[in-house]
């Protein structure tokens, strides 16, 4: 049986991650408990976060929306979230970027040209903006053709979630070999 406490954390795991309202019935099935227990510590969550710090309330607040609860950032603290969205850079990869960054990813180390030949078309304004968003670094410089070489950073790994380049998924056969773009 679930203790209080832990159904509270789990109820709090879940809504942390919720894109969308989550329904009385959606939470009570995923934890295997009765949907008025549930209720009773949703309301329970909320009065705590709203209590919180001498009556302030927590940066965030839960609220029943939609037919749903879900967690929102509390009115009174949007301007932090602007403030952090504002200094992010919010522009998506384009494609370009991003198959670039794969073949990067996937055959580093690896020359501008070597990436250009494998996609098949100029890639430096791409390479510029990887460079430029902390995706990629220069390694080193080829000592025989001196050309700059590349590989992905730690950020991207912190950006694709993962620990290391060995998690992503095997895609080898479908590049060509070293060889062939040499």
């Amino acid at each position: 049986m679930t203790s209080d406490l832990q159904l509270r954390a789990a109820l709090e795991a879940i809504l942390t991650v919720a894109e969308t309202p989550l329904t009385l019935v959606t939470l009570a099935g995923a934890l295997e408990v009765p949907i008025k227990t549930v209720k009773t510590e949703l309301e329970s969550l909320q009065q705590d976060y709203d209590s919180a710090h001498d009556g302030l309330g927590r940066g965030f607040e839960l609220r029943e929306v939609g037919g749903g609860w879900r967690l929102y950032v509390r009115a009174n603290h949007d301007w932090a979230v602007k403030l952090l969205v504002a200094n992010e850079n919010p522009a998506k990869l384009s494609q370009a970027a991003l198959e670039t960054l794969a073949v990067i990813a996937y055959r580093q180390p690896v020359s501008r040209g070597q990436v250009s030949s494998i996609r098949g078309v100029n890639v430096d304004s791409v390479i510029r903006t990887l460079l430029s968003r902390g995706l990629i670094t220069e390694l080193f410089q080829d000592a025989e053709t001196g050309a700059a070489m590349f590989g992905t950073t730690e950020q991207l790994l912190e950006v694709l979630g993962i620990n290391s380049l060995d998690e992503l998924p095997a895609i080898s056969p479908y590049l060509p070999s070293q060889d062939d773009i040499d």
